[in-house]
């Protein structure tokens, strides 16, 4: 594997980028994209395992500590907020959260989810990685479609669109609240 390579997978991992950063990233570097998506999904499933196995004994640990107990229930509070689809429709609530490519519904949020709901290990793991592969297949075309417009229209008009979907899912999100 080169330095992009694992670059890409570490920025796949981190809970904030996951797959929804790095196959764009990786696309633009040069990347193949198959080989971007494969490596995308593996380092965004890396964590998964381990969140759900070890979220019990950590919260035990973190309430022992008032301040970060504290923004550790916070955390979790706002994590249970967006389970509704999850308790509405089970498995394929899990699956169709995590595949939603939008910030705060990827891997990470749908493992804690799945534990904050009682989703057993298994079933959590494979409903999350149904979910990361589509979201990683709509990232992808996602991808290689705003790379061909913006080859053929050129960078301001694929900056403006960027800007325009960016507004719109501001006001969206402004009316939902």
């Amino acid at each position: 594997m080169s330095l992009i390579d694992w670059r890409i997978l570490i920025l796949s991992i981190l809970p904030i980028t996951e797959l929804r950063a790095s196959i764009p990233l990786a696309i633009t570097l040069g990347m193949d994209p198959l080989r971007a998506f494969v490596l995308a999904v593996i380092g965004n499933l890396l964590p998964v395992i381990p969140i759900l196995l070890f979220l019990e004994p950590l919260e035990k640990l973190i309430s022992k500590f008032t301040s970060f107990g504290v923004t550790f229930q916070n955390l979790l509070w706002k994590t249970r907020t967006k389970g509704e689809l999850i308790k509405k429709y089970g498995i394929l609530g899990l699956i169709f959260f995590v595949s939603v490519p939008l910030p705060g519904t990827g891997a990470w949020t749908g493992a804690i989810l799945a534990w904050l709901l009682g989703v057993s290990c298994i079933k959590a793991f494979l409903a999350i990685s149904i979910g990361v592969m589509v979201a990683g297949v709509i990232v992808t075309l996602t991808s290689l479609g705003l790379l061909k417009m913006a080859s053929l229209y050129g960078l301001e008009c694929f900056l403006l669109i960027l800007v325009v979907l960016i507004l719109i899912y501001k006001v969206y999100r402004k009316k939902r609240s």
